[in-house]
């Protein structure tokens, strides 16, 4: 639950913040009569997005044996290269995107108007929706105990609790009640979420150690399942959280750490990168 409601919340305050931008520079032009293609375009990237989720974990279900191993690893490796993208994406551009959003406005209305607006909100909002619908599916497959049910109901939740959550920051935050540093919010996010992807990284490569796509070199490196059973409930929420395996591959252990040491050096560098630039700006 805990993975889905912090993607959910990142993805549902970006698309919040794009929805709140773009009335707000409606406003500013005054031209709140297109306001209803704004919402109309959000409606149908939402059911879009509801719908990519639905087709993605029927989709996986659907398949068994190998079929399924195969589909679960190329969805876990696929998410964790477009969360990664996103990581970085957004920690880039959490300063611009107001800008950039306004001036995109602006062209809609001058060009042909509510069709525009509500393509603007579309794209804007079915690009988060249908990455979320992904990661879900990605989460789904790695937290799957063989209880369907039970894991479906923890994942509801979470996306429900996450979506909540962003929904409240994002009218807080352009309400002017409250005071939230976004660049700070995406760091902090962003180094949770690259633990997360590492895990998809390490259980992709172990659905491929399973059908033979990628040999394992070594079986079990260690098994410390007898310490922390990873079917137990601490067990299940360390692989969910962080593709925890008692008993990992050689090739898991050095594609997690890999992707990890990877990701987490050229995070930090951009990161204080940018915390020096703002530094020397402000002296």
């Amino acid at each position: 639950m805990l993975p889905t409601y912090l993607l959910s919340l990142r993805e549902g305050l970006e698309a919040a913040l794009i929805i709140g931008i773009v009335l707000g520079a409606l406003r500013k032009i005054r031209r709140t009569d297109l306001a209803p293609a704004l919402w109309l375009g959000t409606v149908s990237a939402f059911g879009v997005s509801v719908l990519a989720a639905i087709l993605l974990t029927m989709l996986g279900l659907s398949f068994k044996g190998m079929a399924e191993q195969i589909y679960e690893g190329i969805t876990m490796l696929l998410a964790a290269g477009i969360l990664t993208w996103m990581i970085f994406w957004m920690n880039g551009q959490a300063k611009s995107i107001k800008s950039e959003l306004e001036e995109g406005v602006n062209r809609a209305v001058v060009s042909t108007g509510w069709r525009a607006i509500f393509w603007l909100a579309f794209i804007a909002v079915v690009r988060e929706g249908v990455e979320l619908a992904l990661f879900i599916s990605a989460s789904f497959f790695a937290g799957n105990n063989g209880n369907a049910a039970a894991n479906t109901i923890f994942t509801l939740t979470g996306v429900v609790l996450g979506l909540g959550t962003s929904i409240l920051l994002g009218w807080s935050l352009l309400a002017a009640t409250a005071r939230l540093n976004l660049k700070r919010f995406f760091q902090v996010t962003g180094y949770l979420l690259i633990l997360f992807a590492a895990g998809l990284v390490a259980h992709g490569i172990h659905e491929f150690n399973e059908v033979g796509w990628i040999p394992g070199i070594v079986e079990q490196v260690w098994n410390v399942n007898p310490v922390i059973d990873e079917t137990s409930v601490f067990g299940e929420l360390l692989k969910t959280l962080f593709g925890y395996n008692g008993n990992p591959s050689l090739t898991e252990i050095i594609g997690y750490m890999a992707y990890l040491a990877s990701v987490l050096f050229l995070f930090t560098r951009n990161t204080l990168k940018h915390d020096i630039r703002v530094a020397r700006s402000q002296a």
